[in-house]
């Protein structure tokens, strides 16, 4: 489960809680409001939400939605297959070159997450640290 997925579900679960509570007119809705850490109005769009579609109104739909600036599909997989079949030994930094030339928009640093999420060429390796690469020495202070 992703975090976003974990924090939505335990928000939709500790609204339920407060939510009854302050049904049962233990709470005011400034105190409500309160232990979800939002504001009044919040709370308030809370419970209409509520009231209408049960708690799937609470989810958050801004995270279901697909980026504007999201690639179109069948041109990232264009892009892998075009590396696959006739540059597969070249380096990210000559096709991206060419993919340039050819008419394509998209940044180096693009290129290369689309090729290394489709396992088209290996992720480089993580630099050492200072502090680790010379080993014995630390910092005194």
């Amino acid at each position: 489960m992703k975090r976003t997925q974990l924090l939505q579900e335990t928000r939709k679960m500790h609204f339920e809680e407060v939510f009854n509570i302050w049904t049962e007119g233990r709470l005011t809705q400034e105190e409500a409001a309160r232990m979800l850490s939002v504001s009044d109005r919040t709370f308030r769009r809370y419970i209409d939400r509520y009231n209408e579609d049960g708690l799937d109104g609470l989810i958050d739909k801004r995270l279901t939605q697909v980026s504007a600036r999201k690639a179109p599909v069948d041109e990232v997989m264009a892009l892998v297959e075009r590396y696959k079949s006739k540059h597969k030994d070249w380096n990210v930094s000559h096709f991206h070159s060419w993919y340039r030339r050819d008419g394509g928009t998209g940044s180096y640093t693009w290129v290369k997450n689309q090729l290394q999420s489709a396992k088209a060429v290996p992720k480089g390796k993580k630099a050492e640290s200072i502090a680790r690469s010379v080993s014995g020495h630390h910092c005194r202070g």
